[in-house]
């Protein structure tokens, strides 16, 4: 297949480390790429990064996609040199071990690898065990624990070694794709709507989120600062379309079927409707998602802001959540800023989607 050119700006977010808490160096990204392209720029307290088209424009439109992702963060270490961890968002234990991860620390980054005991020096009940969190470390190679204190400092954070890497056309794996597609989309939805020769009715805020890991923090408070009337949260979704996944009780969406739009109690009917219908119009690909509670999404702290905000969801498909090899098509990534930017023209001004 033909060799697919990643956009610039994607590339180096996913490239980005950034676990909740420590998203500097994907601020920075969000920083460089979208800022130039925005009427007004602004960061709070949290680490969020709001960049505003049209400041005066009807309705306000809060468009989300959060930074932050998976990480470990120090909290021991051994008088032998070894580091212990806690996790920072919904790991699976079973596939820490015997990864190779980059610690960011004041003087730069200091790799290492995750290690536990040998199958070969368990008993056979242990080799039926998940290790707990305690029974895993890192080895950076240190002879002492002085040495070691010489390298990091507890509070450090790491993350997988995983870079992005296209392995069939537009079909690529990182470590990260959760969610730094969705902060990709939503700035670069922003940038094509700067480049617009027809006027926008509303207020476009683009938000790129932080801790969403550890419960959607970012975006309750990004949704009280921009106090929209009507939002659109962009992250990630399971595609279902591999072997060991029950359609009847997850669901069927599928990598490359484009982007996922989601419906139930966390959605605003006519946002729906709405997504829908600027997808029809492009005659891109959708999906539909049926989620019955509030999402585990920024849309779930979005919703509730203030007075209440129509808000909607649009998920990527993605495989392998949270592993450290996750998968996307990056085509969904792309028509996902291709159907964004189309809802964001269509609003009307005095048009909140009350129901």
């Amino acid at each position: 297949m033909p060799t697919y050119k990643v956009p610039a700006f994607l590339a180096e977010l996913l490239h980005a480390r950034s676990p909740s808490g420590y998203e500097a160096e994907a601020q920075a990204v969000y920083d460089r790429h979208v800022k130039p392209a925005a009427d007004t720029y602004a960061k709070d307290a949290l680490g969020n990064r709001l960049a505003t088209l049209n400041p005066k424009g009807d309705p306000v439109l809060m468009l989300a996609g959060h930074i932050d992702e998976l990480g470990l963060i120090i909290t021991y270490v051994n008088k032998d040199g070894f580091l212990y961890f806690d996790t920072i968002g919904g790991h699976d234990l079973s596939i820490i071990s015997g990864r190779r991860v980059i610690i960011q620390t004041a003087a730069g980054i200091v790799k290492g690898v995750t290690g536990k005991r040998a199958i070969h020096l368990m008993e056979e009940e242990d080799r039926k065990k998940v290790p707990k969190k305690h029974e895993i470390w890192i080895d950076i190679g240190a002879r002492s624990k002085d040495e070691a204190l010489e390298r990091i400092s507890i509070g450090d954070v790491a993350t997988y070694d995983h870079e992005l890497e296209l392995f069939n056309g537009s079909i690529g794996t990182a470590r990260a794709f959760d969610n730094k597609v969705g902060a990709y989309v939503v700035g670069e939805t922003m940038i094509r709507l700067s480049r617009e020769k027809k006027p926008l009715a509303a207020k476009v805020v683009s938000v790129a989120t932080a801790q969403e890991e550890i419960g959607v923090r970012g975006a309750t408070t990004a949704t009280y600062l921009a106090d929209p009337h009507i939002a659109v949260a962009v992250d990630v979704g399971h595609a279902t379309d591999h072997p060991d996944c029950d359609n009847r009780k997850y669901g069927e969406t599928k990598l490359g079927g484009g982007p996922i739009i989601c419906r139930g109690a966390n959605i605003n009917p006519r946002i729906y409707e709405r997504l829908v219908r600027a997808a029809k119009k492009l005659k891109l690909p959708y999906q539909l998602e049926a989620d019955p509670r509030p999402t585990g999404t920024d849309a779930r702290a979005i919703q509730m802001g203030r007075g209440g905000v129509a808000t909607g969801l649009v998920s990527i498909p993605l495989r392998y959540m949270h592993t450290p090899s996750e998968v996307v098509d990056l085509e969904d990534v792309e028509r996902c800023v291709q159907l964004l930017v189309e809802f964001a023209k269509g609003l009307d001004k005095g048009d909140y989607a009350h129901w």
